[in-house]
């Protein structure tokens, strides 16, 4: 049994290119970045970033030119494939790895200059106070936790 499977959520590194083929199919292609952190064996806090070439076919192609941009949050399912060309220029044989998505879901919009402006709390257009949620103040024993 054989499985290519790749899941990754990350960040757009520049805005989707939407482009048709002779078919009238439309790609849209993207990079995205996803990053990692952990704990070196001297205990400092370590951070790297992958990136990963993106392709879109039909429908969901369209939709993720229309909505996404650079610095949107994006998950991406789909398999992993890696296309072969002879560059015209040098005459070498250029290789390039993609993640082909079969599924693509948006993440959370950001507020301000990057994305949709916030919506409004219910409460406060009604002019009422929210509820809050009110803690006590002494710790919480965990033998005290019934399971």
């Amino acid at each position: 049994m054989y499985l290519n499977k790749a899941i990754v959520i990350g960040n757009l590194t520049r805005d989707p290119e939407l482009r048709s083929l002779p078919s009238g199919i439309k790609v849209c292609s993207f990079s995205l970045a996803t990053n990692r952190v952990w704990k070196d064996k001297n205990g400092a806090r370590q951070e790297a970033a992958d990136y990963h070439n993106v392709v879109v076919f039909g429908r969901q192609a369209e939709t993720v030119a229309q909505y996404m941009k650079k610095g949107s949050s994006i998950l991406v399912e789909g398999r992993m494939q890696t296309r072969s060309w002879d560059d015209k220029t040098s005459g070498e044989k250029k290789y390039r790895t993609e993640i082909i998505a079969d599924r693509t879901q948006f993440g959370p919009r950001g507020t301000g200059a990057t994305g949709g402006a916030p919506a409004p709390k219910v409460a406060e257009q009604k002019g009422e106070e929210l509820d809050s949620i009110e803690y006590p103040e002494e710790d919480i024993n965990p033998e005290d936790i019934p399971f």
